[in-house]
């Protein structure tokens, strides 16, 4: 009746699991009850579980990712202390836990944080720096999103039932193969992605849809920000090919076309460069050759864009706060990370480093640099817009600094010790020249340990203070695009009413001739709007699919069908709908509105007389 599932899948054998399992089960609970007996839960169902609006999706996009990148993190806490205790020792890792340590790292950094983080901020910001009111499909971005959890679910289940792949996390065949991997670990990856991709797929189809057919009057392509071309870009290679997902976060470029176009050089040259992992897999001289060219050709792409972030910069009058500090630490180890990129992808040298700790070293200055110091950048600029107040700059800053110096500490070691001939994935090593590198890794760990720990108590001080933080105006940090001119948090419907485009940057001329004339443009004629309803369809279907991921995993048929079946059910539910739209009405949004007004017209008078 239960498939594979017996009692014997619990770990019951090995402590490290056990009990981190026993505690995160405990802490869900505990949370959950503290839910309930504070009757928040009416709410949370309400505003949050069900919500079909954009930013409310955005929001708990980014706390997924921020929630699993805590976990991949303690992965690498693991995996670092193993390796430093690890010389001509055993350490405190079996071999079959360590192997899954670091599939399961490389699966969660990569597919269940850094990509709801970029998905959350674009969630967030692109309806509103497009002027819009929501996505074209908000029903299916709600699904998107939850069926995210259940792919994020799925593996943290196999921390105490099961296991996990011990493949790596890009499972190379014959190794995931049933012969090599009997066991459940590879089945609880292989339904953790294809879960999470339908959600991901069903992301890009929304977003190309929402950035190609759904903008403000007279925002043409030309007059969309820089973040909406790379969200363009990124969800046209997820429909296209759905490759691992980095988007990069920057500035508005001085060089405004010339952005544009590498960030589409990019999209499309960045689809025949994949092969380049795979120099060392007989492919032959010609293949390679091609995808070495291919890969120093996007190079030019990427130089154009960090050239135009520095001449932007330089062009500019920079304030280093939290979100310029996250953007500058990106825009240097990004650097540092393509340059070595571009070596590996010369075939001899790729020949010799392949499967090294120095290509580890490279893949993480891209991709932390590339995704999440720039994802932090992001998270500090748009929170007082998502919530209405800033995060503590103090804290905030304390975090920068000591990610950015645990993070050089714990890999700059790396590409040394990859020079020296020390492979990734190795449980335990016994050679002598390689250990003060692992252990000035494992020093930059502890770093990367109290930066963490800057972050989570920026957020709490930042909660606690949050009225002394407060953002009246709806513009905090002096902005040049549309999601500026709204309240902060924006209402359900964003804009009172659509704003008419006239300019590569519509909100900078507004403000600019409001504070030359030291008044606001006419109050406009409010009517009333229509959004769409919340809709329970994502939550359920993501229920019935973990149902059915979980029963898949374990080969307990009977639920399986009745998951399909009972999803599929939900879906015809829905479909079948009368009511799909409520209407706000024009007083409310006038009420809105004209607060958002008040607090502009006093920061006006406050402001009299300073120059525009």
């Amino acid at each position: 009746m239960f498939g594979k599932l017996t009692w014997d899948a619990i770990p019951w054998s090995q402590p490290i699991p056990l009990v981190a399992g026993s505690v995160v089960v405990l802490v869900v609970l505990a949370v959950l009850a503290w839910v309930a007996l504070k009757g928040y839960l009416p709410y949370l169902w309400r505003e949050w579980i069900t919500s079909v609006d954009h930013k409310r999706i955005g929001v708990m996009y980014t706390l997924l990712g921020l929630v699993m990148l805590l976990r991949g993190f303690i992965d690498a806490i693991m995996m670092r202390s193993q390796q430093a205790i690890a010389f001509r020792a055993a350490g405190y890792l079996p071999p079959e836990h360590y192997d899954q340590i670091f599939s399961a790292h490389g699966t969660i950094m990569i597919f269940f944080a850094a990509m709801p983080i970029i998905i959350g901020l674009m969630n967030f910001a692109v309806p509103l720096q497009l002027g819009v009111r929501d996505v074209a499909f908000p029903t299916l971005n709600s699904t998107s999103f939850w069926l995210t959890a259940t792919g994020a679910l799925l593996v943290n289940i196999s921390l105490v039932i099961g296991e996990f792949a011990r493949t790596g996390w890009l499972v190379y065949p014959p190794l995931s193969e049933l012969p090599y991997s009997p066991g459940v670990g590879v089945d609880y990856y292989l339904w953790a992605l294809l879960i999470s991709g339908v959600g991901t797929l069903m992301t890009g189809i929304n977003f190309v849809t929402t950035i190609l057919k759904i903008r403000a009057p007279g925002m043409s392509y030309l007059r969309m920000t820089i973040f909406c071309w790379t969200a363009l870009a990124a969800n046209l290679l997820i429909v296209a090919a759905f490759p691992i997902l980095t988007a990069t976060l920057g500035m508005l470029a001085f060089n405004y076309r010339s952005m544009v176009a590498a960030t589409m050089f990019i999209c499309l040259v960045s689809y025949l460069v994949w092969m380049h992992h795979f120099f060392t897999m007989g492919a032959g001289a010609d293949v390679n050759a091609f995808f070495g060219i291919s890969t120093s050709i996007i190079a030019v792409g990427t130089g154009v864009k960090i050239y135009n972030w520095l001449f932007t910069m330089y062009g500019g009058r920079i304030r280093f706060t939290t979100p310029m500090l996250w953007s500058v630490g990106f825009l240097v180890t990004f650097t540092i990370g393509g340059m070595t990129g571009v070596l590996l992808a010369v075939p001899p040298a790729d020949f010799l480093l392949h499967n090294s700790l120095f290509l580890v070293a490279h893949f993480h200055n891209v991709i932390i640099a590339g995704v999440i110091f720039a994802a932090f950048a992001g998270v500090t600029y748009w929170f007082p817009k998502a919530f209405g107040f800033k995060l503590d700059e103090g804290w905030g800053k304390a975090a920068f600094w000591l990610s950015l110096l645990g993070f050089y500490v714990v890999f700059v070691p790396l590409y040394v010790a990859g020079l020296l001939g020390m492979t990734r994935r190795l449980q335990h090593y016994d050679v002598a020249a390689w250990r003060p590198w692992v252990l000035v890794a494992g020093i930059g760990i502890i770093i990367m340990m109290a930066a963490a720990a800057c972050q989570v108590v920026q957020f709490v001080v930042s909660i606690r203070r949050r009225e002394q933080l407060r953002d009246e105006t709806g513009d905090p940090w002096d902005g040049r695009s549309l999601e500026w001119a709204t309240a902060s948090p924006p209402p359900p419907f964003n804009f009172a009413v659509l704003p008419n485009v006239q300019g590569a940057e519509p909100y900078w001329g507004i403000k600019q001739r409001a504070i030359e004339t030291q008044q606001l443009s006419a109050e406009p004629r409010y009517e009333p709007i229509e959004m769409p309803r919340n809709s329970p369809t994502g939550f359920i279907t993501a229920f019935f699919s973990t149902l059915t991921g979980f029963a898949l995993i374990w080969h307990i048929w009977w639920l399986v069908g009745l998951g399909l079946v009972a999803a599929y059910a939900v879906f015809v539910w829905f479909a079948w709908r009368d009511a799909v739209e409520y209407s706000i009405p024009a007083e409310e949004v006038a009420r809105y509105d004209r607060e958002r007004r008040r607090a502009r017209e006093q920061w006006l008078a406050q402001h009299a007389g300073q120059p525009a």
